[in-house]
């Protein structure tokens, strides 16, 4: 992977929530909490954010979020209507929250949303261009939904995109590889947690 300045960077930890990826969370049955074990996406994730605070790079934490029977959240797609009829997601409660270990630190920021893209009527484009953001590196689940949804988006608005392999979870392997290897080739780089850690002249666990 090519260098990456880390002055001009920001790292995204992208929906990973307990409902999301945790057993015992409102898509549990998804196999997502599965496969972000398999991935050890919750340590991999953070160790690059340990690493990439160390190198100055912005951490910034995207969560979904809704209220207590989801108002405003329009029902127009499966995706939506499962986070209202599963009651995920909802403001205060255990599943809306971080996994544990990824608590935001002093220096984080918060972004929530609503959609698939953390760009999506959220304050995160303007935050990123008030940072100086030139590059996003964007780690999270699930892979082939809403981090695919938000490199795209990035690389429109003009960020180069690096999007870390085993920092991303979805509900199988299939569809990470789906995600990973061909539906984000020539949008985004694909890197490991340790080769973006590198290329940020940072090392994971230091």
């Amino acid at each position: 992977m090519d260098p990456i300045d880390p002055t001009s960077t920001a790292m995204l930890i992208q929906d990973l929530q307990n409902d999301v990826i945790i057993e015992g969370g409102a898509f549990a049955d998804s196999g997502a909490p599965a496969h972000a074990t398999s991935q050890n996406v919750v340590e991999n994730v953070k160790g690059l954010a340990e690493a990439a605070r160390k190198a100055g790079v912005s951490v910034i934490h995207v969560w979904y979020v809704v209220e207590q029977g989801a108002p405003g959240l329009k029902q127009n797609a499966p995706l939506f209507q499962g986070v209202k009829d599963a009651n995920a997601l909802v403001r205060g409660t255990w599943g809306a929250a971080p996994a544990d270990g990824l608590e935001p630190k002093d220096g984080d920021h918060i972004v929530e949303k609503m959609r698939m893209n953390a760009f999506h009527d959220t304050r995160l484009d303007t935050l990123l261009r008030g940072l100086g953001v030139e590059t996003l590196i964007i780690t999270g689940a699930w892979t082939n939904m809403s981090i695919e949804h938000t490199a795209r988006h990035a690389a429109d608005a003009g960020y180069r995109v690096a999007v870390a392999s085993d920092g991303t979870s979805t509900v199988d392997e299939e569809w990470q590889n789906a995600a990973l290897n061909y539906a984000m080739q020539n949008v985004a780089t694909v890197g490991t947690c340790a080769e973006i850690a590198e290329a940020i002249g940072a090392t994971v666990n230091a």
